[in-house]
């Protein structure tokens, strides 16, 4: 229900006339029980559009103030969590096997800049991977795209947006905000901060350092197993290191390498990204 979410829906139905394959769109909206969250108006909307649409209502704010402490614990990242889990269940349960989510390359710059400052690790969220089970694809088609352009977009095409009005959300601490305000600062004193971050972040984005670092602990492994007595029976076993259990945190494979496109030029030219999903 947000402009980003909306505006790739549009680029998905004009891709999808002239994608060069058949593929199926559908849009799910979680409703987690907020009072100042109202999704509904969508409903008539995907009507019009002739998309298939999954409205799912959860108590997901009440199990929060149950189970959370909320000194310690975030109501958002529970949130985005449960909601995860019931796009998941919905697309299993429907039949499809893509998920698209709608995070934009401000968004990918703020976590990269949020797990640095805060448990110093060097992570972003991946533009296209596969879940545990391996039976659904996530793709996040928007990851080279700027936030102001969805902006620009949805409020020119005036897409229905629901702005989430969640208490919880302006109660709590808003950690991604003040990023996001800091490298707004940054911006206007340094133009060209976001491609410089879009290029530091392409390495996690691939997934390269987490090859290498694999990599590196298989032959850590294979020098301390040659320095054995042959005699001895030696059985050594390589774990990648993976800091978090959680999958959304790496990056791309090499197939979402795409071209950066400045600013003036075409829409659809510029949102080129969702090019990728011929391989739908």
């Amino acid at each position: 229900g947000g402009k980003d979410s909306l505006t790739l829906l549009d680029i998905l139905l004009e891709k999808k006339k002239k994608a060069p394959i058949n593929f199926h769109i559908a849009c799910c909206t979680v409703d987690p029980n907020a009072p100042e969250y109202d999704p509904s108006p969508l409903i008539p909307y995907m009507k019009q559009k002739g998309v298939p649409y999954f409205f799912e209502k959860r108590d997901i704010l009440g199990s929060a103030k149950a189970i959370l402490d909320p000194s310690k614990d975030s109501i958002c990242s529970f949130c985005s969590r449960m909601r995860r889990g019931v796009l998941y269940a919905t697309a299993r349960n429907n039949g499809y096997n893509v998920l698209a989510l709608g995070q934009h390359l401000d968004d990918l710059a703020e976590s990269f800049v949020m797990s640095a400052f805060h448990n110093g690790s060097l992570r972003t969220m991946k533009a296209h991977y596969q879940n545990d089970n391996g039976d659904l694809r996530i793709i996040r088609p928007l990851a080279y795209v700027r936030e102001r352009y969805l902006r620009e977009y949805a409020t020119l095409a005036r897409l229905p947006v629901i702005d989430e009005n969640c208490p919880a959300c302006f109660e709590a601490p808003k950690e991604r905000a003040r990023v996001k305000l800091m490298l707004a600062s940054q911006e206007h004193v340094h133009a060209n901060v976001f491609s410089c971050l879009l290029r530091t972040m392409k390495p996690l984005m691939r997934g390269e350092l987490e090859k290498k670092r694999g990599v590196h602990a298989q032959q850590a492994n294979t020098k301390t197993a040659s320095s054995i007595p042959v005699s001895m029976s030696v059985e050594t076993t390589h774990v990648p290191y993976h800091p978090n259990s959680r999958d959304d945190i790496w990056g791309c494979g090499s197939e979402w390498e795409m071209v950066e496109k400045d600013k003036k030029g075409d829409f659809w030219e510029f949102l080129n990204c969702a090019e990728r999903l011929s391989k739908l």
